[in-house]
Formats: C-alpha cells, sequence, structure tokens
C-alpha cells in the first residue's frame, strides 16, 4: 500500500495533540489553574479560616452527605427504570424513556420551582405529608429529593446500554441450572452491570456535589441547616469575599477531582471487564 493510501483523513498525532492541549487549556485549565493561583494571596492561617469556618464545614457535610444519599437512590432506582425499558414492552414507553431525560434539558430553576410547589406544605404532594408531620420543603430531605432527580439519568443512561447488550440466554441457562431468580440477579446480572452501575452512581454523585439552581428553592438556605456550599460560594461573591469564595471552591475543586480519578478508574475496570 502507498504512503498516500495509507494517510488518515484524520489529521496526524501532533496537530490533534496540540489541538486538544489547547482547547482543553483554554476552556478548562486556565480557569481552574486562575482559581487555584486566587488563592494564593491568602495566607495558610486565612484560607483554614474560610474553609473551616462552622458554616461552611456545616455546609461540606449537607452537600456530600445529600449527594450521597441521592446517589444511593438513584442507584437502586435508576437500575429498576433501565431495567424496566430494556425489558418490557407497555403503552407510552418512548415517552417514559424521553421523561428520563428531562432533568437534562430542563433549567436546574425551573426544577426547584416546580419541587417546591409540589412538596410544599401547601403543595399537591406537601400537603398530604405535612398531615404526618413530614416537612419536605425547607429541609434536608428537599435537598435530598432536588439532588435524586437531577442524578437519576446518569445512573439510567450508563446502565441501559448495557442490558440492552446482554445475553438473556445466560439468565435462561441460569434459571435451567436451577439457580432461583434472586441467585441470577446476584451471581449473572449484577456483576455484568456492576461497572456501569459504579460509573452511573460516581457521575450522580458528582453532579449532585455542585448542584446550585434546583436546591436553592426547595432547602430554604437555612445557615447551619440547609445551606449548601454552592450557595456559600455564590453569597461570599456577591459580598465581594473574593477570596472566601476561591478558598471553597478549590475545596470543592479538590473532591471534584478526587471524584473524577474514582470515574476514571471505574471506566477503566469497566472497559478491562469487557
Amino acid at each position: 500500500m502507498s504512503q498516500s493510501a495509507a494517510r488518515s483523513v484524520i489529521p496526524g498525532f501532533g496537530i490533534t495533540l496540540g489541538f486538544s492541549v489547547l482547547y482543553l487549556s483554554l476552556l478548562f485549565l486556565l480557569p481552574v489553574a486562575g482559581l487555584v493561583l486566587f488563592t494564593f494571596k491568602m495566607t495558610w492561617p486565612e484560607f483554614w479560616a474560610a474553609v473551616s469556618h462552622p458554616q461552611v464545614v456545616a455546609s461540606y457535610k449537607l452537600s456530600f452527605l445529600a449527594s450521597f444519599i441521592g446517589a444511593s437512590i438513584n442507584a437502586v432506582f435508576g437500575t429498576l427504570t433501565a431495567w424496566v425499558l430494556v425489558r418490557y414492552t407497555f403503552p407510552g414507553k418512548k415517552i417514559v424513556d424521553a421523561l428520563v431525560d428531562l432533568p437534562f434539558a430542563l433549567p436546574t430553576a425551573v426544577a426547584g420551582i416546580a419541587l417546591v410547589t409540589l412538596y410544599a406544605s401547601t403543595g399537591w404532594v406537601g400537603h398530604y405529608l405535612d398531615l404526618f408531620g413530614i416537612r419536605v420543603a425547607y429541609s434536608e430531605i428537599g435537598v435530598v429529593i432536588a439532588l435524586t432527580y437531577i442524578g437519576l439519568p446518569f445512573v439510567v443512561r450508563t446502565v441501559q446500554p448495557v442490558l440492552a447488550d446482554f445475553e438473556k440466554e445466560l439468565e435462561e441457562a441460569s434459571a435451567a441450572l436451577g439457580a432461583s431468580r434472586l441467585t441470577t440477579v446476584r451471581r449473572v446480572i449484577l456483576p455484568a452491570i456492576l461497572p456501569a452501575l459504579l460509573t452511573g452512581y460516581a457521575l450522580a454523585f458528582a453532579r449532585a456535589v455542585g448542584e446550585y439552581g434546583s436546591v436553592i428553592f426547595i432547602s430554604g438556605n437555612m445557615p447551619y441547616k440547609t445551606e449548601i456550599t454552592p450557595l456559600l460560594i455564590v453569597a461570599k461573591a456577591e459580598q465581594y469575599d473574593y477570596n472566601g469564595a476561591a478558598a471553597i471552591g478549590v475545596v470543592m475543586l479538590a473532591a471534584a477531582f478526587i471524584l473524577l480519578l474514582m470515574i476514571n478508574g471505574l471506566q477503566w475496570w469497566a472497559s478491562r471487564r469487557g
């Protein structure tokens, strides 16, 4: 084969790498580096005082705990939703499948207002929950519901393709060998979808940690109770405390970086298993 025939339509490695590095630098590396360098204006005691203030620590606990609970709920019900969409045919299936992506398309502020309308003490659902003393809006429960709502598509869309490619013959073979349904799920199906499930879980968790718009409406933003970390960053920026906002942002950036490393590790593990 001649050299001209072997050439690819895609540019060579050097040109492609250069454009990739330039694109990554302009959109990600420079803003992140600027945020980190901005905190160098602070002394270490000032930085530590900004990121370890009791109000900030309380927001860390709420943001990460609520994100963990929301991602765990989505891991269960997102997998069940993906199973139903792949394995069953029913009227309105395409509509349900499209609704899964609604949190992607719906503005987060609109989602927050809708959740407040639904779960407030005068709302359609909140009115009945209030009779049993269950308060959703303006509480930690409301934060969890908002983060669960925005994280569901990540689990469904990562698990759904794996279930679609899963061979039903393996389930039939397991049943023919005398395995119960629970054993088949635990020993055959779950190991096959586990890498995708963990990836979706990590994506939902990372998305929830940085969520802002849908939470501030339903949380009530009460300090030390329902105040999330992204809200504190915005509040400090509005008060012209850019150093404090940058310091908290660096902490959240470090947490997000660790989560991305975990996601990449899970994707590598999934590719090896594949």
